[in-house]
């Protein structure tokens, strides 16, 4: 390896720096030239994105259901095929609503919604409001019974129920157009369909009901809350 004296070391830093053509420039937009075109890609079908596979949803049909849901069949019949793109058929041998995807249904997600709508309709909800269940998405059902509030027998749960419904509903009513809800009072089962939100102010309400709160009281503190929802 050669010496390096100290007076050209001195002399090289001493000499102006030399300017370097920039090639960076032109490498790139040689570069972006080569790129290829981007790929485009088509959306895929539910039974794609289940790997070809078709999906399946039972719902099993309770017998006191079975006459309303002969009555009312083609219109949950219609919206499921026309609009969801989905097959559907009554299993008579198993009592059981089974849905199904086929070629044409655009989203996985729509199974789940049709299924929610029909055990909506199951459940005693009105045509027109579980089928809000397929137009939009923040809707849910929650079901839950008068023991796992508080337990009751005899004639103290008979008037609970009274308290529940009202005089000709009133008190059910009442709750359903303060919380935008619809409530279900089903012997001693009590299903509520809604948004998250509303559902809860819902369960409150019937819950202080069930543990013997005046129906006074209970609207007024419901009118407090409802306000103040509808402020935020």
């Amino acid at each position: 390896m050669p010496k390096v004296t100290r007076k050209e070391t001195a002399a090289a830093a001493a000499a102006p720096l030399q300017e370097v053509a920039s090639t960076s420039g032109m490498d790139i937009e040689a570069g972006e030239e080569e790129l290829p075109p981007k790929p485009s890609f088509g959306a895929l079908s539910a039974k794609d994105q289940a790997g070809n596979k078709v999906e399946f949803r039972r719902i099993p049909v309770p017998q006191h259901r079975m006459t309303p849901l002969k009555t009312a069949w083609m219109q949950l019949y219609t919206p499921i095929t026309e609009h969801l793109k989905l097959d559907m058929r009554m299993n008579l041998k198993t009592k059981k609503v089974e849905i199904k995807t086929t070629t044409s249904t655009q989203s996985g997600d729509m199974l789940q919604k049709a299924a929610d709508f029909v055990h909506a309709y199951l459940l005693g909800f009105e045509i027109r409001d579980a089928i809000a269940l397929l137009r939009l998405d923040d809707l849910y059902v929650e079901c839950f019974e008068v023991k796992d509030v508080k337990t009751l027998r005899g004639e103290h749960l008979s008037r609970c129920i009274g308290r529940l419904a009202g005089k000709s509903g009133k008190t059910k009513f009442t709750i359903e157009n303060a919380t935008r809800t619809r409530i279900v009072l089903a012997d001693t089962r009590i299903h509520i369909l809604g948004s998250f939100q509303n559902i809860r102010v819902a369960r409150d309400a019937i819950c202080s009901l069930i543990l013997g709160s005046p129906p006074g009281k209970v609207y007024s503190k419901l009118r407090s809350v409802c306000s103040r929802l509808n402020d935020s």
